[in-house]
């Protein structure tokens, strides 16, 4: 193993300056419980998990899973910036962010651009406002109109987390055919030797309710209530707790038969049962062959993190100052080195975190987070090492030699939401409220 050093700003600079390909992380991974203790999956369209099969570096196939998606590990690593943002561990940041503070709002809350599924180019931002003008119509705005590889200066002051993790303006004035980059930090956790486990699930009600107490009605108000003469009534009937309100209670053997029974009100003692995947509706989804289809979670050989920063993507882009038409090569490389540092500090701020994917999937990692550079093909890459704080001022240091070039690098960037958006949320939070309360 060849002999790991400190990932400083040299070694940043002369791997852009050259022809290095890449930066990469691979991590190995057990349960928080120990080997043989199982995970649980993300699952997917119709309660499926992503299962595949690989090939090991051995040559061997096995039957995997993905336990994270690049998607999902993009969201964490974002994240981890705006924590160290908001932790003070980073100075400044360009940011965008829009206040949902409205006092008609049921939930007041913000959104960012590290936040946001599409980034600067989000639908939430395009119905904003700056300074009273629409943010796609403002000076700000206006950079992602003429954004592409050649010219990606306004949006490296704006929003440069979007050269990084990638963006698409697809919802901007050009649609499709809007400003498009493609992704520099890929990461993506997978476990090996996947063997699918079974889940059950049971409840002991400590007040010994049986089923046969019931029925249970609604009540006006949403309430329950064991008396069908205080009972809500439809079509002349009491309405049994477990009807939306407003249904009728007519006996049908294609919907729930646990109308009215106590459980519908959390009472009562659940049968130990296998867990079974349920669609949005409630109902038991199934197999193929008509069997019910069980979540339950995987044991695993190990699980692995791949973390992949291109440096061949970063320098595909260009820079130019002032509306010139061409870009120096030394800002060029400045820009490049501060990005490659942003990409650096948001995987290993995630890393440093954890790895509590969801409930009952919590991973630790076996070995500490070590960096490969992939620079001269044939040779062993030679390995680095990066914590957190180490990352932070590498980021620092890369941003402030961009800066001093001529770079734009804003702060917080604070957007209002339009009145449209604003009442557009007020009655999805609405409507949310009474679903709660039970209402269709």
């Amino acid at each position: 193993m060849s002999e790991t050093r400190p990932l400083t700003m040299e070694v940043l600079k002369k791997a852009m300056e050259g022809h290095a390909a890449a930066f990469r992380c691979l991590t190995e991974y057990q349960p928080a419980g120990g080997i043989g203790d199982k995970v649980f999956p993300p699952t997917y369209e119709g309660g499926k998990y992503a299962v595949e099969k690989r090939v090991t570096g051995d040559g061997e196939i096995v039957d995997c899973v993905l336990l994270d998606s690049v998607q999902s590990q993009a969201n964490r690593m974002e994240l981890a910036l705006l924590d160290a943002l908001r932790a003070k561990r980073i100075d400044k940041l360009p940011l965008l962010t829009v206040r949902f503070d409205h006092e008609s709002l049921a939930k007041k809350f913000s959104v960012t651009s590290l936040e946001a599924p599409h980034r600067a180019a989000d639908a939430i931002f395009r119905d904003s406002k700056l300074g009273g003008v629409m943010f796609r119509k403002s000076d700000k705005g206006k950079v992602l109109d003429t954004a592409d590889v050649r010219n990606a200066t306004g949006l490296f002051g704006l929003c440069p987390t979007a050269l990084v993790f990638g963006i698409w303006d697809s919802t901007g004035p050009r649609g499709g055919l809007g400003a498009k980059f493609q992704r520099a930090l890929v990461s993506e956790m997978v476990g090996w030797d996947a063997n699918k486990g079974v889940n059950t699930g049971s409840r002991i009600d400590p007040l010994g309710i049986a089923r046969a107490a019931g029925p249970v009605f609604r009540t006006k108000d949403d309430g329950w209530t064991s008396d069908p003469e205080l009972a809500e009534k439809v079509g002349g009937k009491p309405a049994l707790f477990g009807l939306s309100k407003g249904k009728l209670v007519a006996f049908d053997e294609t919907k729930d038969q646990d109308q009215g029974a106590p459980s519908k009100i959390n009472h009562g003692n659940v049968t130990p049962d296998f867990a079974f995947a349920r669609d949005r509706n409630g109902n038991i989804i199934k197999e193929e062959d008509g069997t019910p289809r069980i979540r339950g979670g995987f044991t695993l050989s190990k699980a692995t993190q791949t973390t992949v920063l291109s440096l061949t993507v970063l320098r595909r882009l260009r820079f130019p100052l002032n509306g010139a038409a061409d870009s120096s090569l030394d800002v060029d490389r400045k820009a490049h080195t501060a990005l490659a540092a942003m990409g650096l500090a948001a995987a290993v701020l995630a890393r440093e975190e954890g790895a509590d994917l969801r409930s009952r999937c919590q991973l630790f990692a076996q070995l500490d987070c070590v960096w490969e550079l992939l620079d001269v093909p044939g040779k062993k890459p030679p390995s680095f090492a990066l914590d957190g704080t180490a990352a932070v001022q590498l980021l620092k240091d890369a941003v402030a030699e961009a800066t001093a070039a001529g770079l734009p690098w804003e702060g917080e960037i604070q957007l209002a939401p339009s009145d449209d958006l604003v009442a557009l949320v007020r009655k999805s939070q609405q409507l949310a409220m009474h679903q709660a309360e039970g209402d269709d």
